[in-house]
């Protein structure tokens, strides 16, 4: 399967030549990112741990193809070359609380790092790369079929999307551009001039159903709100979920909902592997709303409901057990949350964005602000930091040569990263 996937993008670049300019667009873009990273102090009962500041430099240079031969059929693929230099801690594991990748829904991938080869010894320099889109779209009367890698997301939350899970991003990832590609068959119809039935299966590894997804979701208009209703099994979870947007009083307003029972479709053998405690139901929710105040200032809040989460600080590192966290794209450890975004227009051409993430159930935070500079056509550059605050974890001796990371807070265990990027497209 590997040798397929990378034997037909290299026949579509092969083929570039013969292709006429309608049938044809060839487009991507370039991005540079440039990250500084400092872990928070861990003290103990008589001494304290401090590890030296990290950095890293990552480049994404992502091809996109799409053909389209007729005006039902088309064609696209995207593939992305990353170099990167950085900490050798970053090759093999995540500075943060938070997943570093999300669940991987493809049927077959080859290795993500090309070199050091995998086995091999890394130092600080890794070469990376992706095939992240490969589609088929054909689109007939009744329906419009999607086949192969695509983006596959939905929700209205602004910050936290409870019915995404199958390729969601953290709120600290740098690149939220582009969704990262999974393997699917997905048929669109619609219904109406506002109604459609969305309805897909995900593919896991080797088609194996405990590692993929299938879904329907159906999509109306009423009393002027925007309704969205979602059924999803992904892996042995059941997912209900709903989406609803409006208008009120010229703000816009959303609320999203996802409701999920953990391993409904396992047998007994294997619920009889996992405490009850860590596959109990839970409900994640987004409200919020959004308010241009003037021609230049756009400002949102949302709240965001966790059930998946802890009452304590003392009890977050239960949440790592849970399936919530290792399967349900769930990586907050509290319950109550709110998110507080603006962005304004300084100038034409350099906006500045904040957002600050508040925990209710330990009072810690976490401050992002980013300024954007269009220096020309295509070309952005752009600053920006992620700071926590809040108290640091503890290291607690267990035993005289094991020790343990006890939690009072959440953001206070985040690093502080400050970033820039140089983004060009073309």
């Amino acid at each position: 399967m590997k040798k397929i996937l990378v034997g037909i993008f290299i026949l579509l670049v092969l083929s570039l030549p013969g292709l006429s300019a309608d049938w044809l667009s060839v487009h991507g873009y370039y991005k540079a990112f440039f990250v500084g990273l400092k872990e928070p102090t861990y003290k103990g009962q008589d001494s304290e741990t401090t590890n030296a500041p990290m950095g890293a430099a990552s480049n994404r240079l992502r091809l996109k193809l799409s053909v389209k031969p007729l005006s039902w059929l088309s064609l696209d693929a995207a593939y992305d070359f990353s170099p990167r230099i950085q900490d050798p801690l970053l090759f093999n594991e995540s500075v943060f609380i938070t997943p570093s990748s999300p669940l991987n829904y493809r049927l077959e991938d080859f290795p993500s790092r090309l070199y050091p080869r995998q086995g091999d010894k890394v130092g600080s320099f890794g070469i990376f790369h992706n095939l992240d889109r490969l589609l088929l779209t054909i689109k007939t009367r009744v329906a419009d079929i999607f086949i192969g890698r695509q983006a596959i997301a939905w929700g209205s939350g602004h910050v936290f999307n409870p019915t995404d899970v199958v390729a969601p991003y953290a709120f600290n990832e740098l690149d939220k551009e582009e969704r990262q590609g999974v393997d699917a068959v997905r048929v669109r119809v619609p219904l109406g001039r506002m109604d459609e039935l969305d309805m897909g299966y995900i593919f896991g590894k080797h088609f194996q159903s405990q590692y993929s997804a299938v879904y329907i979701r159906g999509k109306t208009y009423i009393l002027k709100t925007d309704i969205s209703g979602l059924v999803m099994r992904f892996r042995k979870n059941l997912l209900f979920g709903v989406d609803l947007t409006r208008s009120i009083g010229g703000a816009g307003a959303w609320f999203e909902a996802a409701y999920v029972l953990p391993y409904r479709f396992a047998g007994d053998d294997e619920l009889a592997l996992i405490d009850k405690k860590y596959r109990e139901n839970y409900l994640r929710t987004s409200i919020g709303m959004d308010y241009n105040f003037s021609g230049r200032c756009y400002g949102y809040f949302e709240y965001h409901y966790n059930s998946a989460g802890m009452r304590k600080p003392a009890d977050y590192t239960e949440v790592f057990r849970t399936v919530a966290f290792q399967e349900g794209a769930v990586y907050l450890m509290g319950k109550h949350y709110l998110d507080l975004g603006v962005t304004y227009q300084v100038t034409p051409l350099i906006p500045f964005s904040g957002l600050v993430i508040v925990n209710f159930t330990d009072g810690s935070l976490i401050f992002s602000p980013n300024l954007e500079y269009n220096i020309a056509e295509n070309i952005y550059l752009s600053f920006g930091a992620y700071l926590g605050i809040g108290k640091g974890p503890w290291l607690v001796d267990i035993s005289p040569n094991t020790k343990i990371t006890r939690y009072y807070s959440e953001f206070g265990a985040y690093p502080a990263m400050v970033y820039t990027s140089f983004r060009v497209y073309f």
